[in-house]
Parts: C-alpha cells; sequence; structure tokens
C-alpha cells in the first residue's frame, strides 16, 4: 500500500500538503490536482481509522435539523453535504423535530461517537451544547442562533418578511394579516418583525387576530388560516412565514372556495409542488442550499484548526421575490366575488 510519502514525492509537494488535500484543507488548485492524480495513480487511500485515533475526533459531522420532510431543509442538507463530501467528509442527518429532548440525546450521540463537529438549527434557545463544548467540537448554528458563542450562518428573516408583505400590497390588498411559526423563535420573531414593519407604514391599524402562531407544518397553516377567516373585518391577504403552513393555508382557502386572487398568500420560502402553485401566490425564495454550503464551509474551517473568534454571516441580498404584477382594478373585481365569512 503506498505512503503519504510516496504520494507526496510523486505530486512534487511535501507531506504536509498532501495531508492538507486530504483533510479538505484550503491548497491551491494545482497542487490539488497534482495530489490526487498522484494518489489515484498509487492506489492511495488515507488511513482514516489511524487519523481518527490521532485525532481523537473521525471525519463525520452531524446535521440536526427540526422536519427532514420541509423542502427547505432538504436542500440545506444538501449543501451541507456537497460541500462535505467535497472535503473528504461525511454527514450523518439528524431530525430532531424541533424537540429538544430529542436534539439533546442526538448531541450526546454525536459527542460519544467522536464526530468531528456539528451543524444544527436549534429546536428552542436553550440547547445544551455542553457536551460538544467539552470536547472541543466545533459548532456552527445554521437558520437560528444559539446562546453559546459558536458560529452561525442565517438568512436576513426581516428583510424577507418585509420583501412577502410588501408583495401583496403592492399587488392592491389592504388587510393583510400573518401566519407565523411558534413564538420565541428567532426566525418567527424576525420575519413577523418584517410584517409588522410594513403593515404599519401601509395600513391604519392591524385589528387583533392578524397575527397568528402556529407549528410549522401544514396543519399548523390550517389551523391558523381557518382563524384568519373568522376575523372580522377579515382579512384580504396574508403572509405566511414558511412553506410548510402555506400549503395549510392554501388548503384551507380552497376548501372554503376562496380564490388567491380574491385573498392574497405570498409564502417566505418554496412552495413545495411547483406546477401546482397558483399563478397569483408571492414567494421570497430563500438560498436554502447556499445556506448549508456556508455552515459546512465554516465547520470545516474550524475542524481545520481556524481560531478566530465566533462570527455570524448573514445571507443579504440573496432573496428572490417572485409576486404576480400588480392589479389595479383589484377592489373591483373582489367585490364581484362573493365573501364567505
Amino acid at each position: 500500500m503506498a505512503t503519504i510519502y510516496e504520494v507526496a514525492a510523486l505530486a512534487g509537494v511535501s507531506p504536509a500538503t498532501v495531508s492538507r488535500v486530504f483533510n479538505g484543507l484550503p491548497v491551491s488548485e494545482e497542487k490539488t490536482r497534482r495530489v490526487r492524480a498522484a494518489a489515484t495513480k498509487l492506489s492511495f487511500t488515507p488511513n482514516k481509522t489511524a487519523r481518527r485515533l490521532r485525532k481523537q475526533s473521525s471525519e463525520i459531522v452531524a446535521l440536526l435539523i427540526p422536519d427532514i420532510e420541509n423542502p427547505f431543509f432538504t436542500a440545506l442538507a444538501r449543501g451541507v453535504e456537497d460541500r462535505a463530501q467535497e472535503a473528504g467528509f461525511s454527514v450523518v442527518l439528524c431530525n430532531t423535530d424541533d424537540d429538544p429532548a430529542k436534539e439533546l440525546r442526538y448531541l450526546q450521540i454525536v459527542a460519544s461517537e467522536h464526530m468531528a463537529g456539528v451543524i444544527l438549527a436549534p429546536a428552542s434557545d436553550e440547547v445544551d451544547l455542553g457536551a460538544i463544548a467539552s470536547l472541543g467540537r466545533p459548532v456552527v448554528a445554521v437558520d437560528r442562533t444559539t446562546p453559546y458563542p459558536v458560529d452561525g450562518v442565517k438568512i436576513d428573516n426581516r428583510a424577507a418578511g418585509i420583501a412577502a408583505t410588501t408583495a401583496l400590497f403592492d399587488i392592491g390588498y389592504q388587510r393583510v394579516a400573518c401566519i407565523a411559526g411558534p413564538a420565541g423563535i428567532e426566525a418567527t420573531e424576525e420575519r413577523s418583525l418584517g410584517w409588522r414593519e410594513v403593515v404599519a407604514a401601509r395600513s391604519p391599524q392591524v385589528p387583533d387576530g392578524y397575527l397568528q402562531h402556529a407549528n410549522f407544518r401544514v396543519d399548523g397553516g390550517r389551523a391558523a388560516m381557518r382563524a384568519l377567516l373568522g376575523v372580522q373585518p377579515r382579512p384580504d391577504a396574508v403572509v405566511t412565514t414558511n412553506n410548510l403552513m402555506a400549503v395549510g393555508a392554501l388548503q384551507v382557502l380552497g376548501d372554503a372556495g376562496i380564490s388567491t386572487h380574491e385573498f392574497g398568500v405570498a409564502v417566505v420560502g418554496d412552495l413545495p409542488f411547483a406546477p401546482f402553485i397558483p399563478a397569483a401566490v408571492a414567494q421570497v425564495r430563500l438560498p436554502a442550499r447556499h445556506l448549508g454550503r456556508t455552515a459546512a464551509s465554516m465547520l470545516l474551517e474550524r475542524i481545520g484548526g481556524s481560531t478566530q473568534p465566533p462570527r455570524t454571516v448573514v445571507l443579504r441580498g440573496e432573496l428572490e421575490v417572485v409576486a404576480p404584477p400588480a392589479t389595479p382594478s383589484l377592489d373591483a373585481s373582489m367585490q364581484s366575488v362573493p365573501r364567505q365569512n
């Protein structure tokens, strides 16, 4: 079996450079190409077991997300895996269901199995990273932040809420409600804050009941939409702060025979089942895959020995708003459609 020294000699680089290439650390493209070509020619395979014993960690990272069925987190996971694979790391995917107890069990497993690091979307503000921190394993918080001093990467959620709400007012709607996630979750608070700011600037007053909190799933969107249809004066549009809640809201409107022209809908996120999305729905598309790649890159930097202070990267200017054109005759067209109260 070829050794790292033989690979280095054939590639014309130092053994340390070969090690850096196979540990996913920064190396020039030319040297990386030569090292990998030499390794292929010599059938060189890094001794991962020995490396794990030396480093007291594996070449496995954990990804903890709250809902694997949500396409947003599916895309995020793909971004994490793509970047990890490029660096020679494998990813273990853990679904927490936004349950702090389940999250804690997974974190304990990460620690006991000596995984190299963890990327997580915390289930709550009280996430317990004690076991991971005691081992010095790097952590990157994604989509949400933690009270611990760890790296993080997130979307500009306030800007997303502003964009979705503005799209509805620009189309011509006047009484815009909001279906937000559970209170106390950072993304929920920031997106609903964006909604509040636009409504305060564009609408004389916000009736009680126009902000509905729900879980992040389809059934939560259904329950919140039913509640909104009973509020007086009834809103004429709604911002849903995630994609699955939007699916539930659309189901309720469809069951009630209310079209998305009569009752406007804007969603923060990409709706699943794209061919079946009503054309009148406004979407603020989120860079989920880029979010995952960025988080994985930050984690790999820490695994590689980076000691810079913890930082949070906010992906700004990457929100894509897809909205139907403004409808000057919206008020007249809505008056011609029977209301269902």
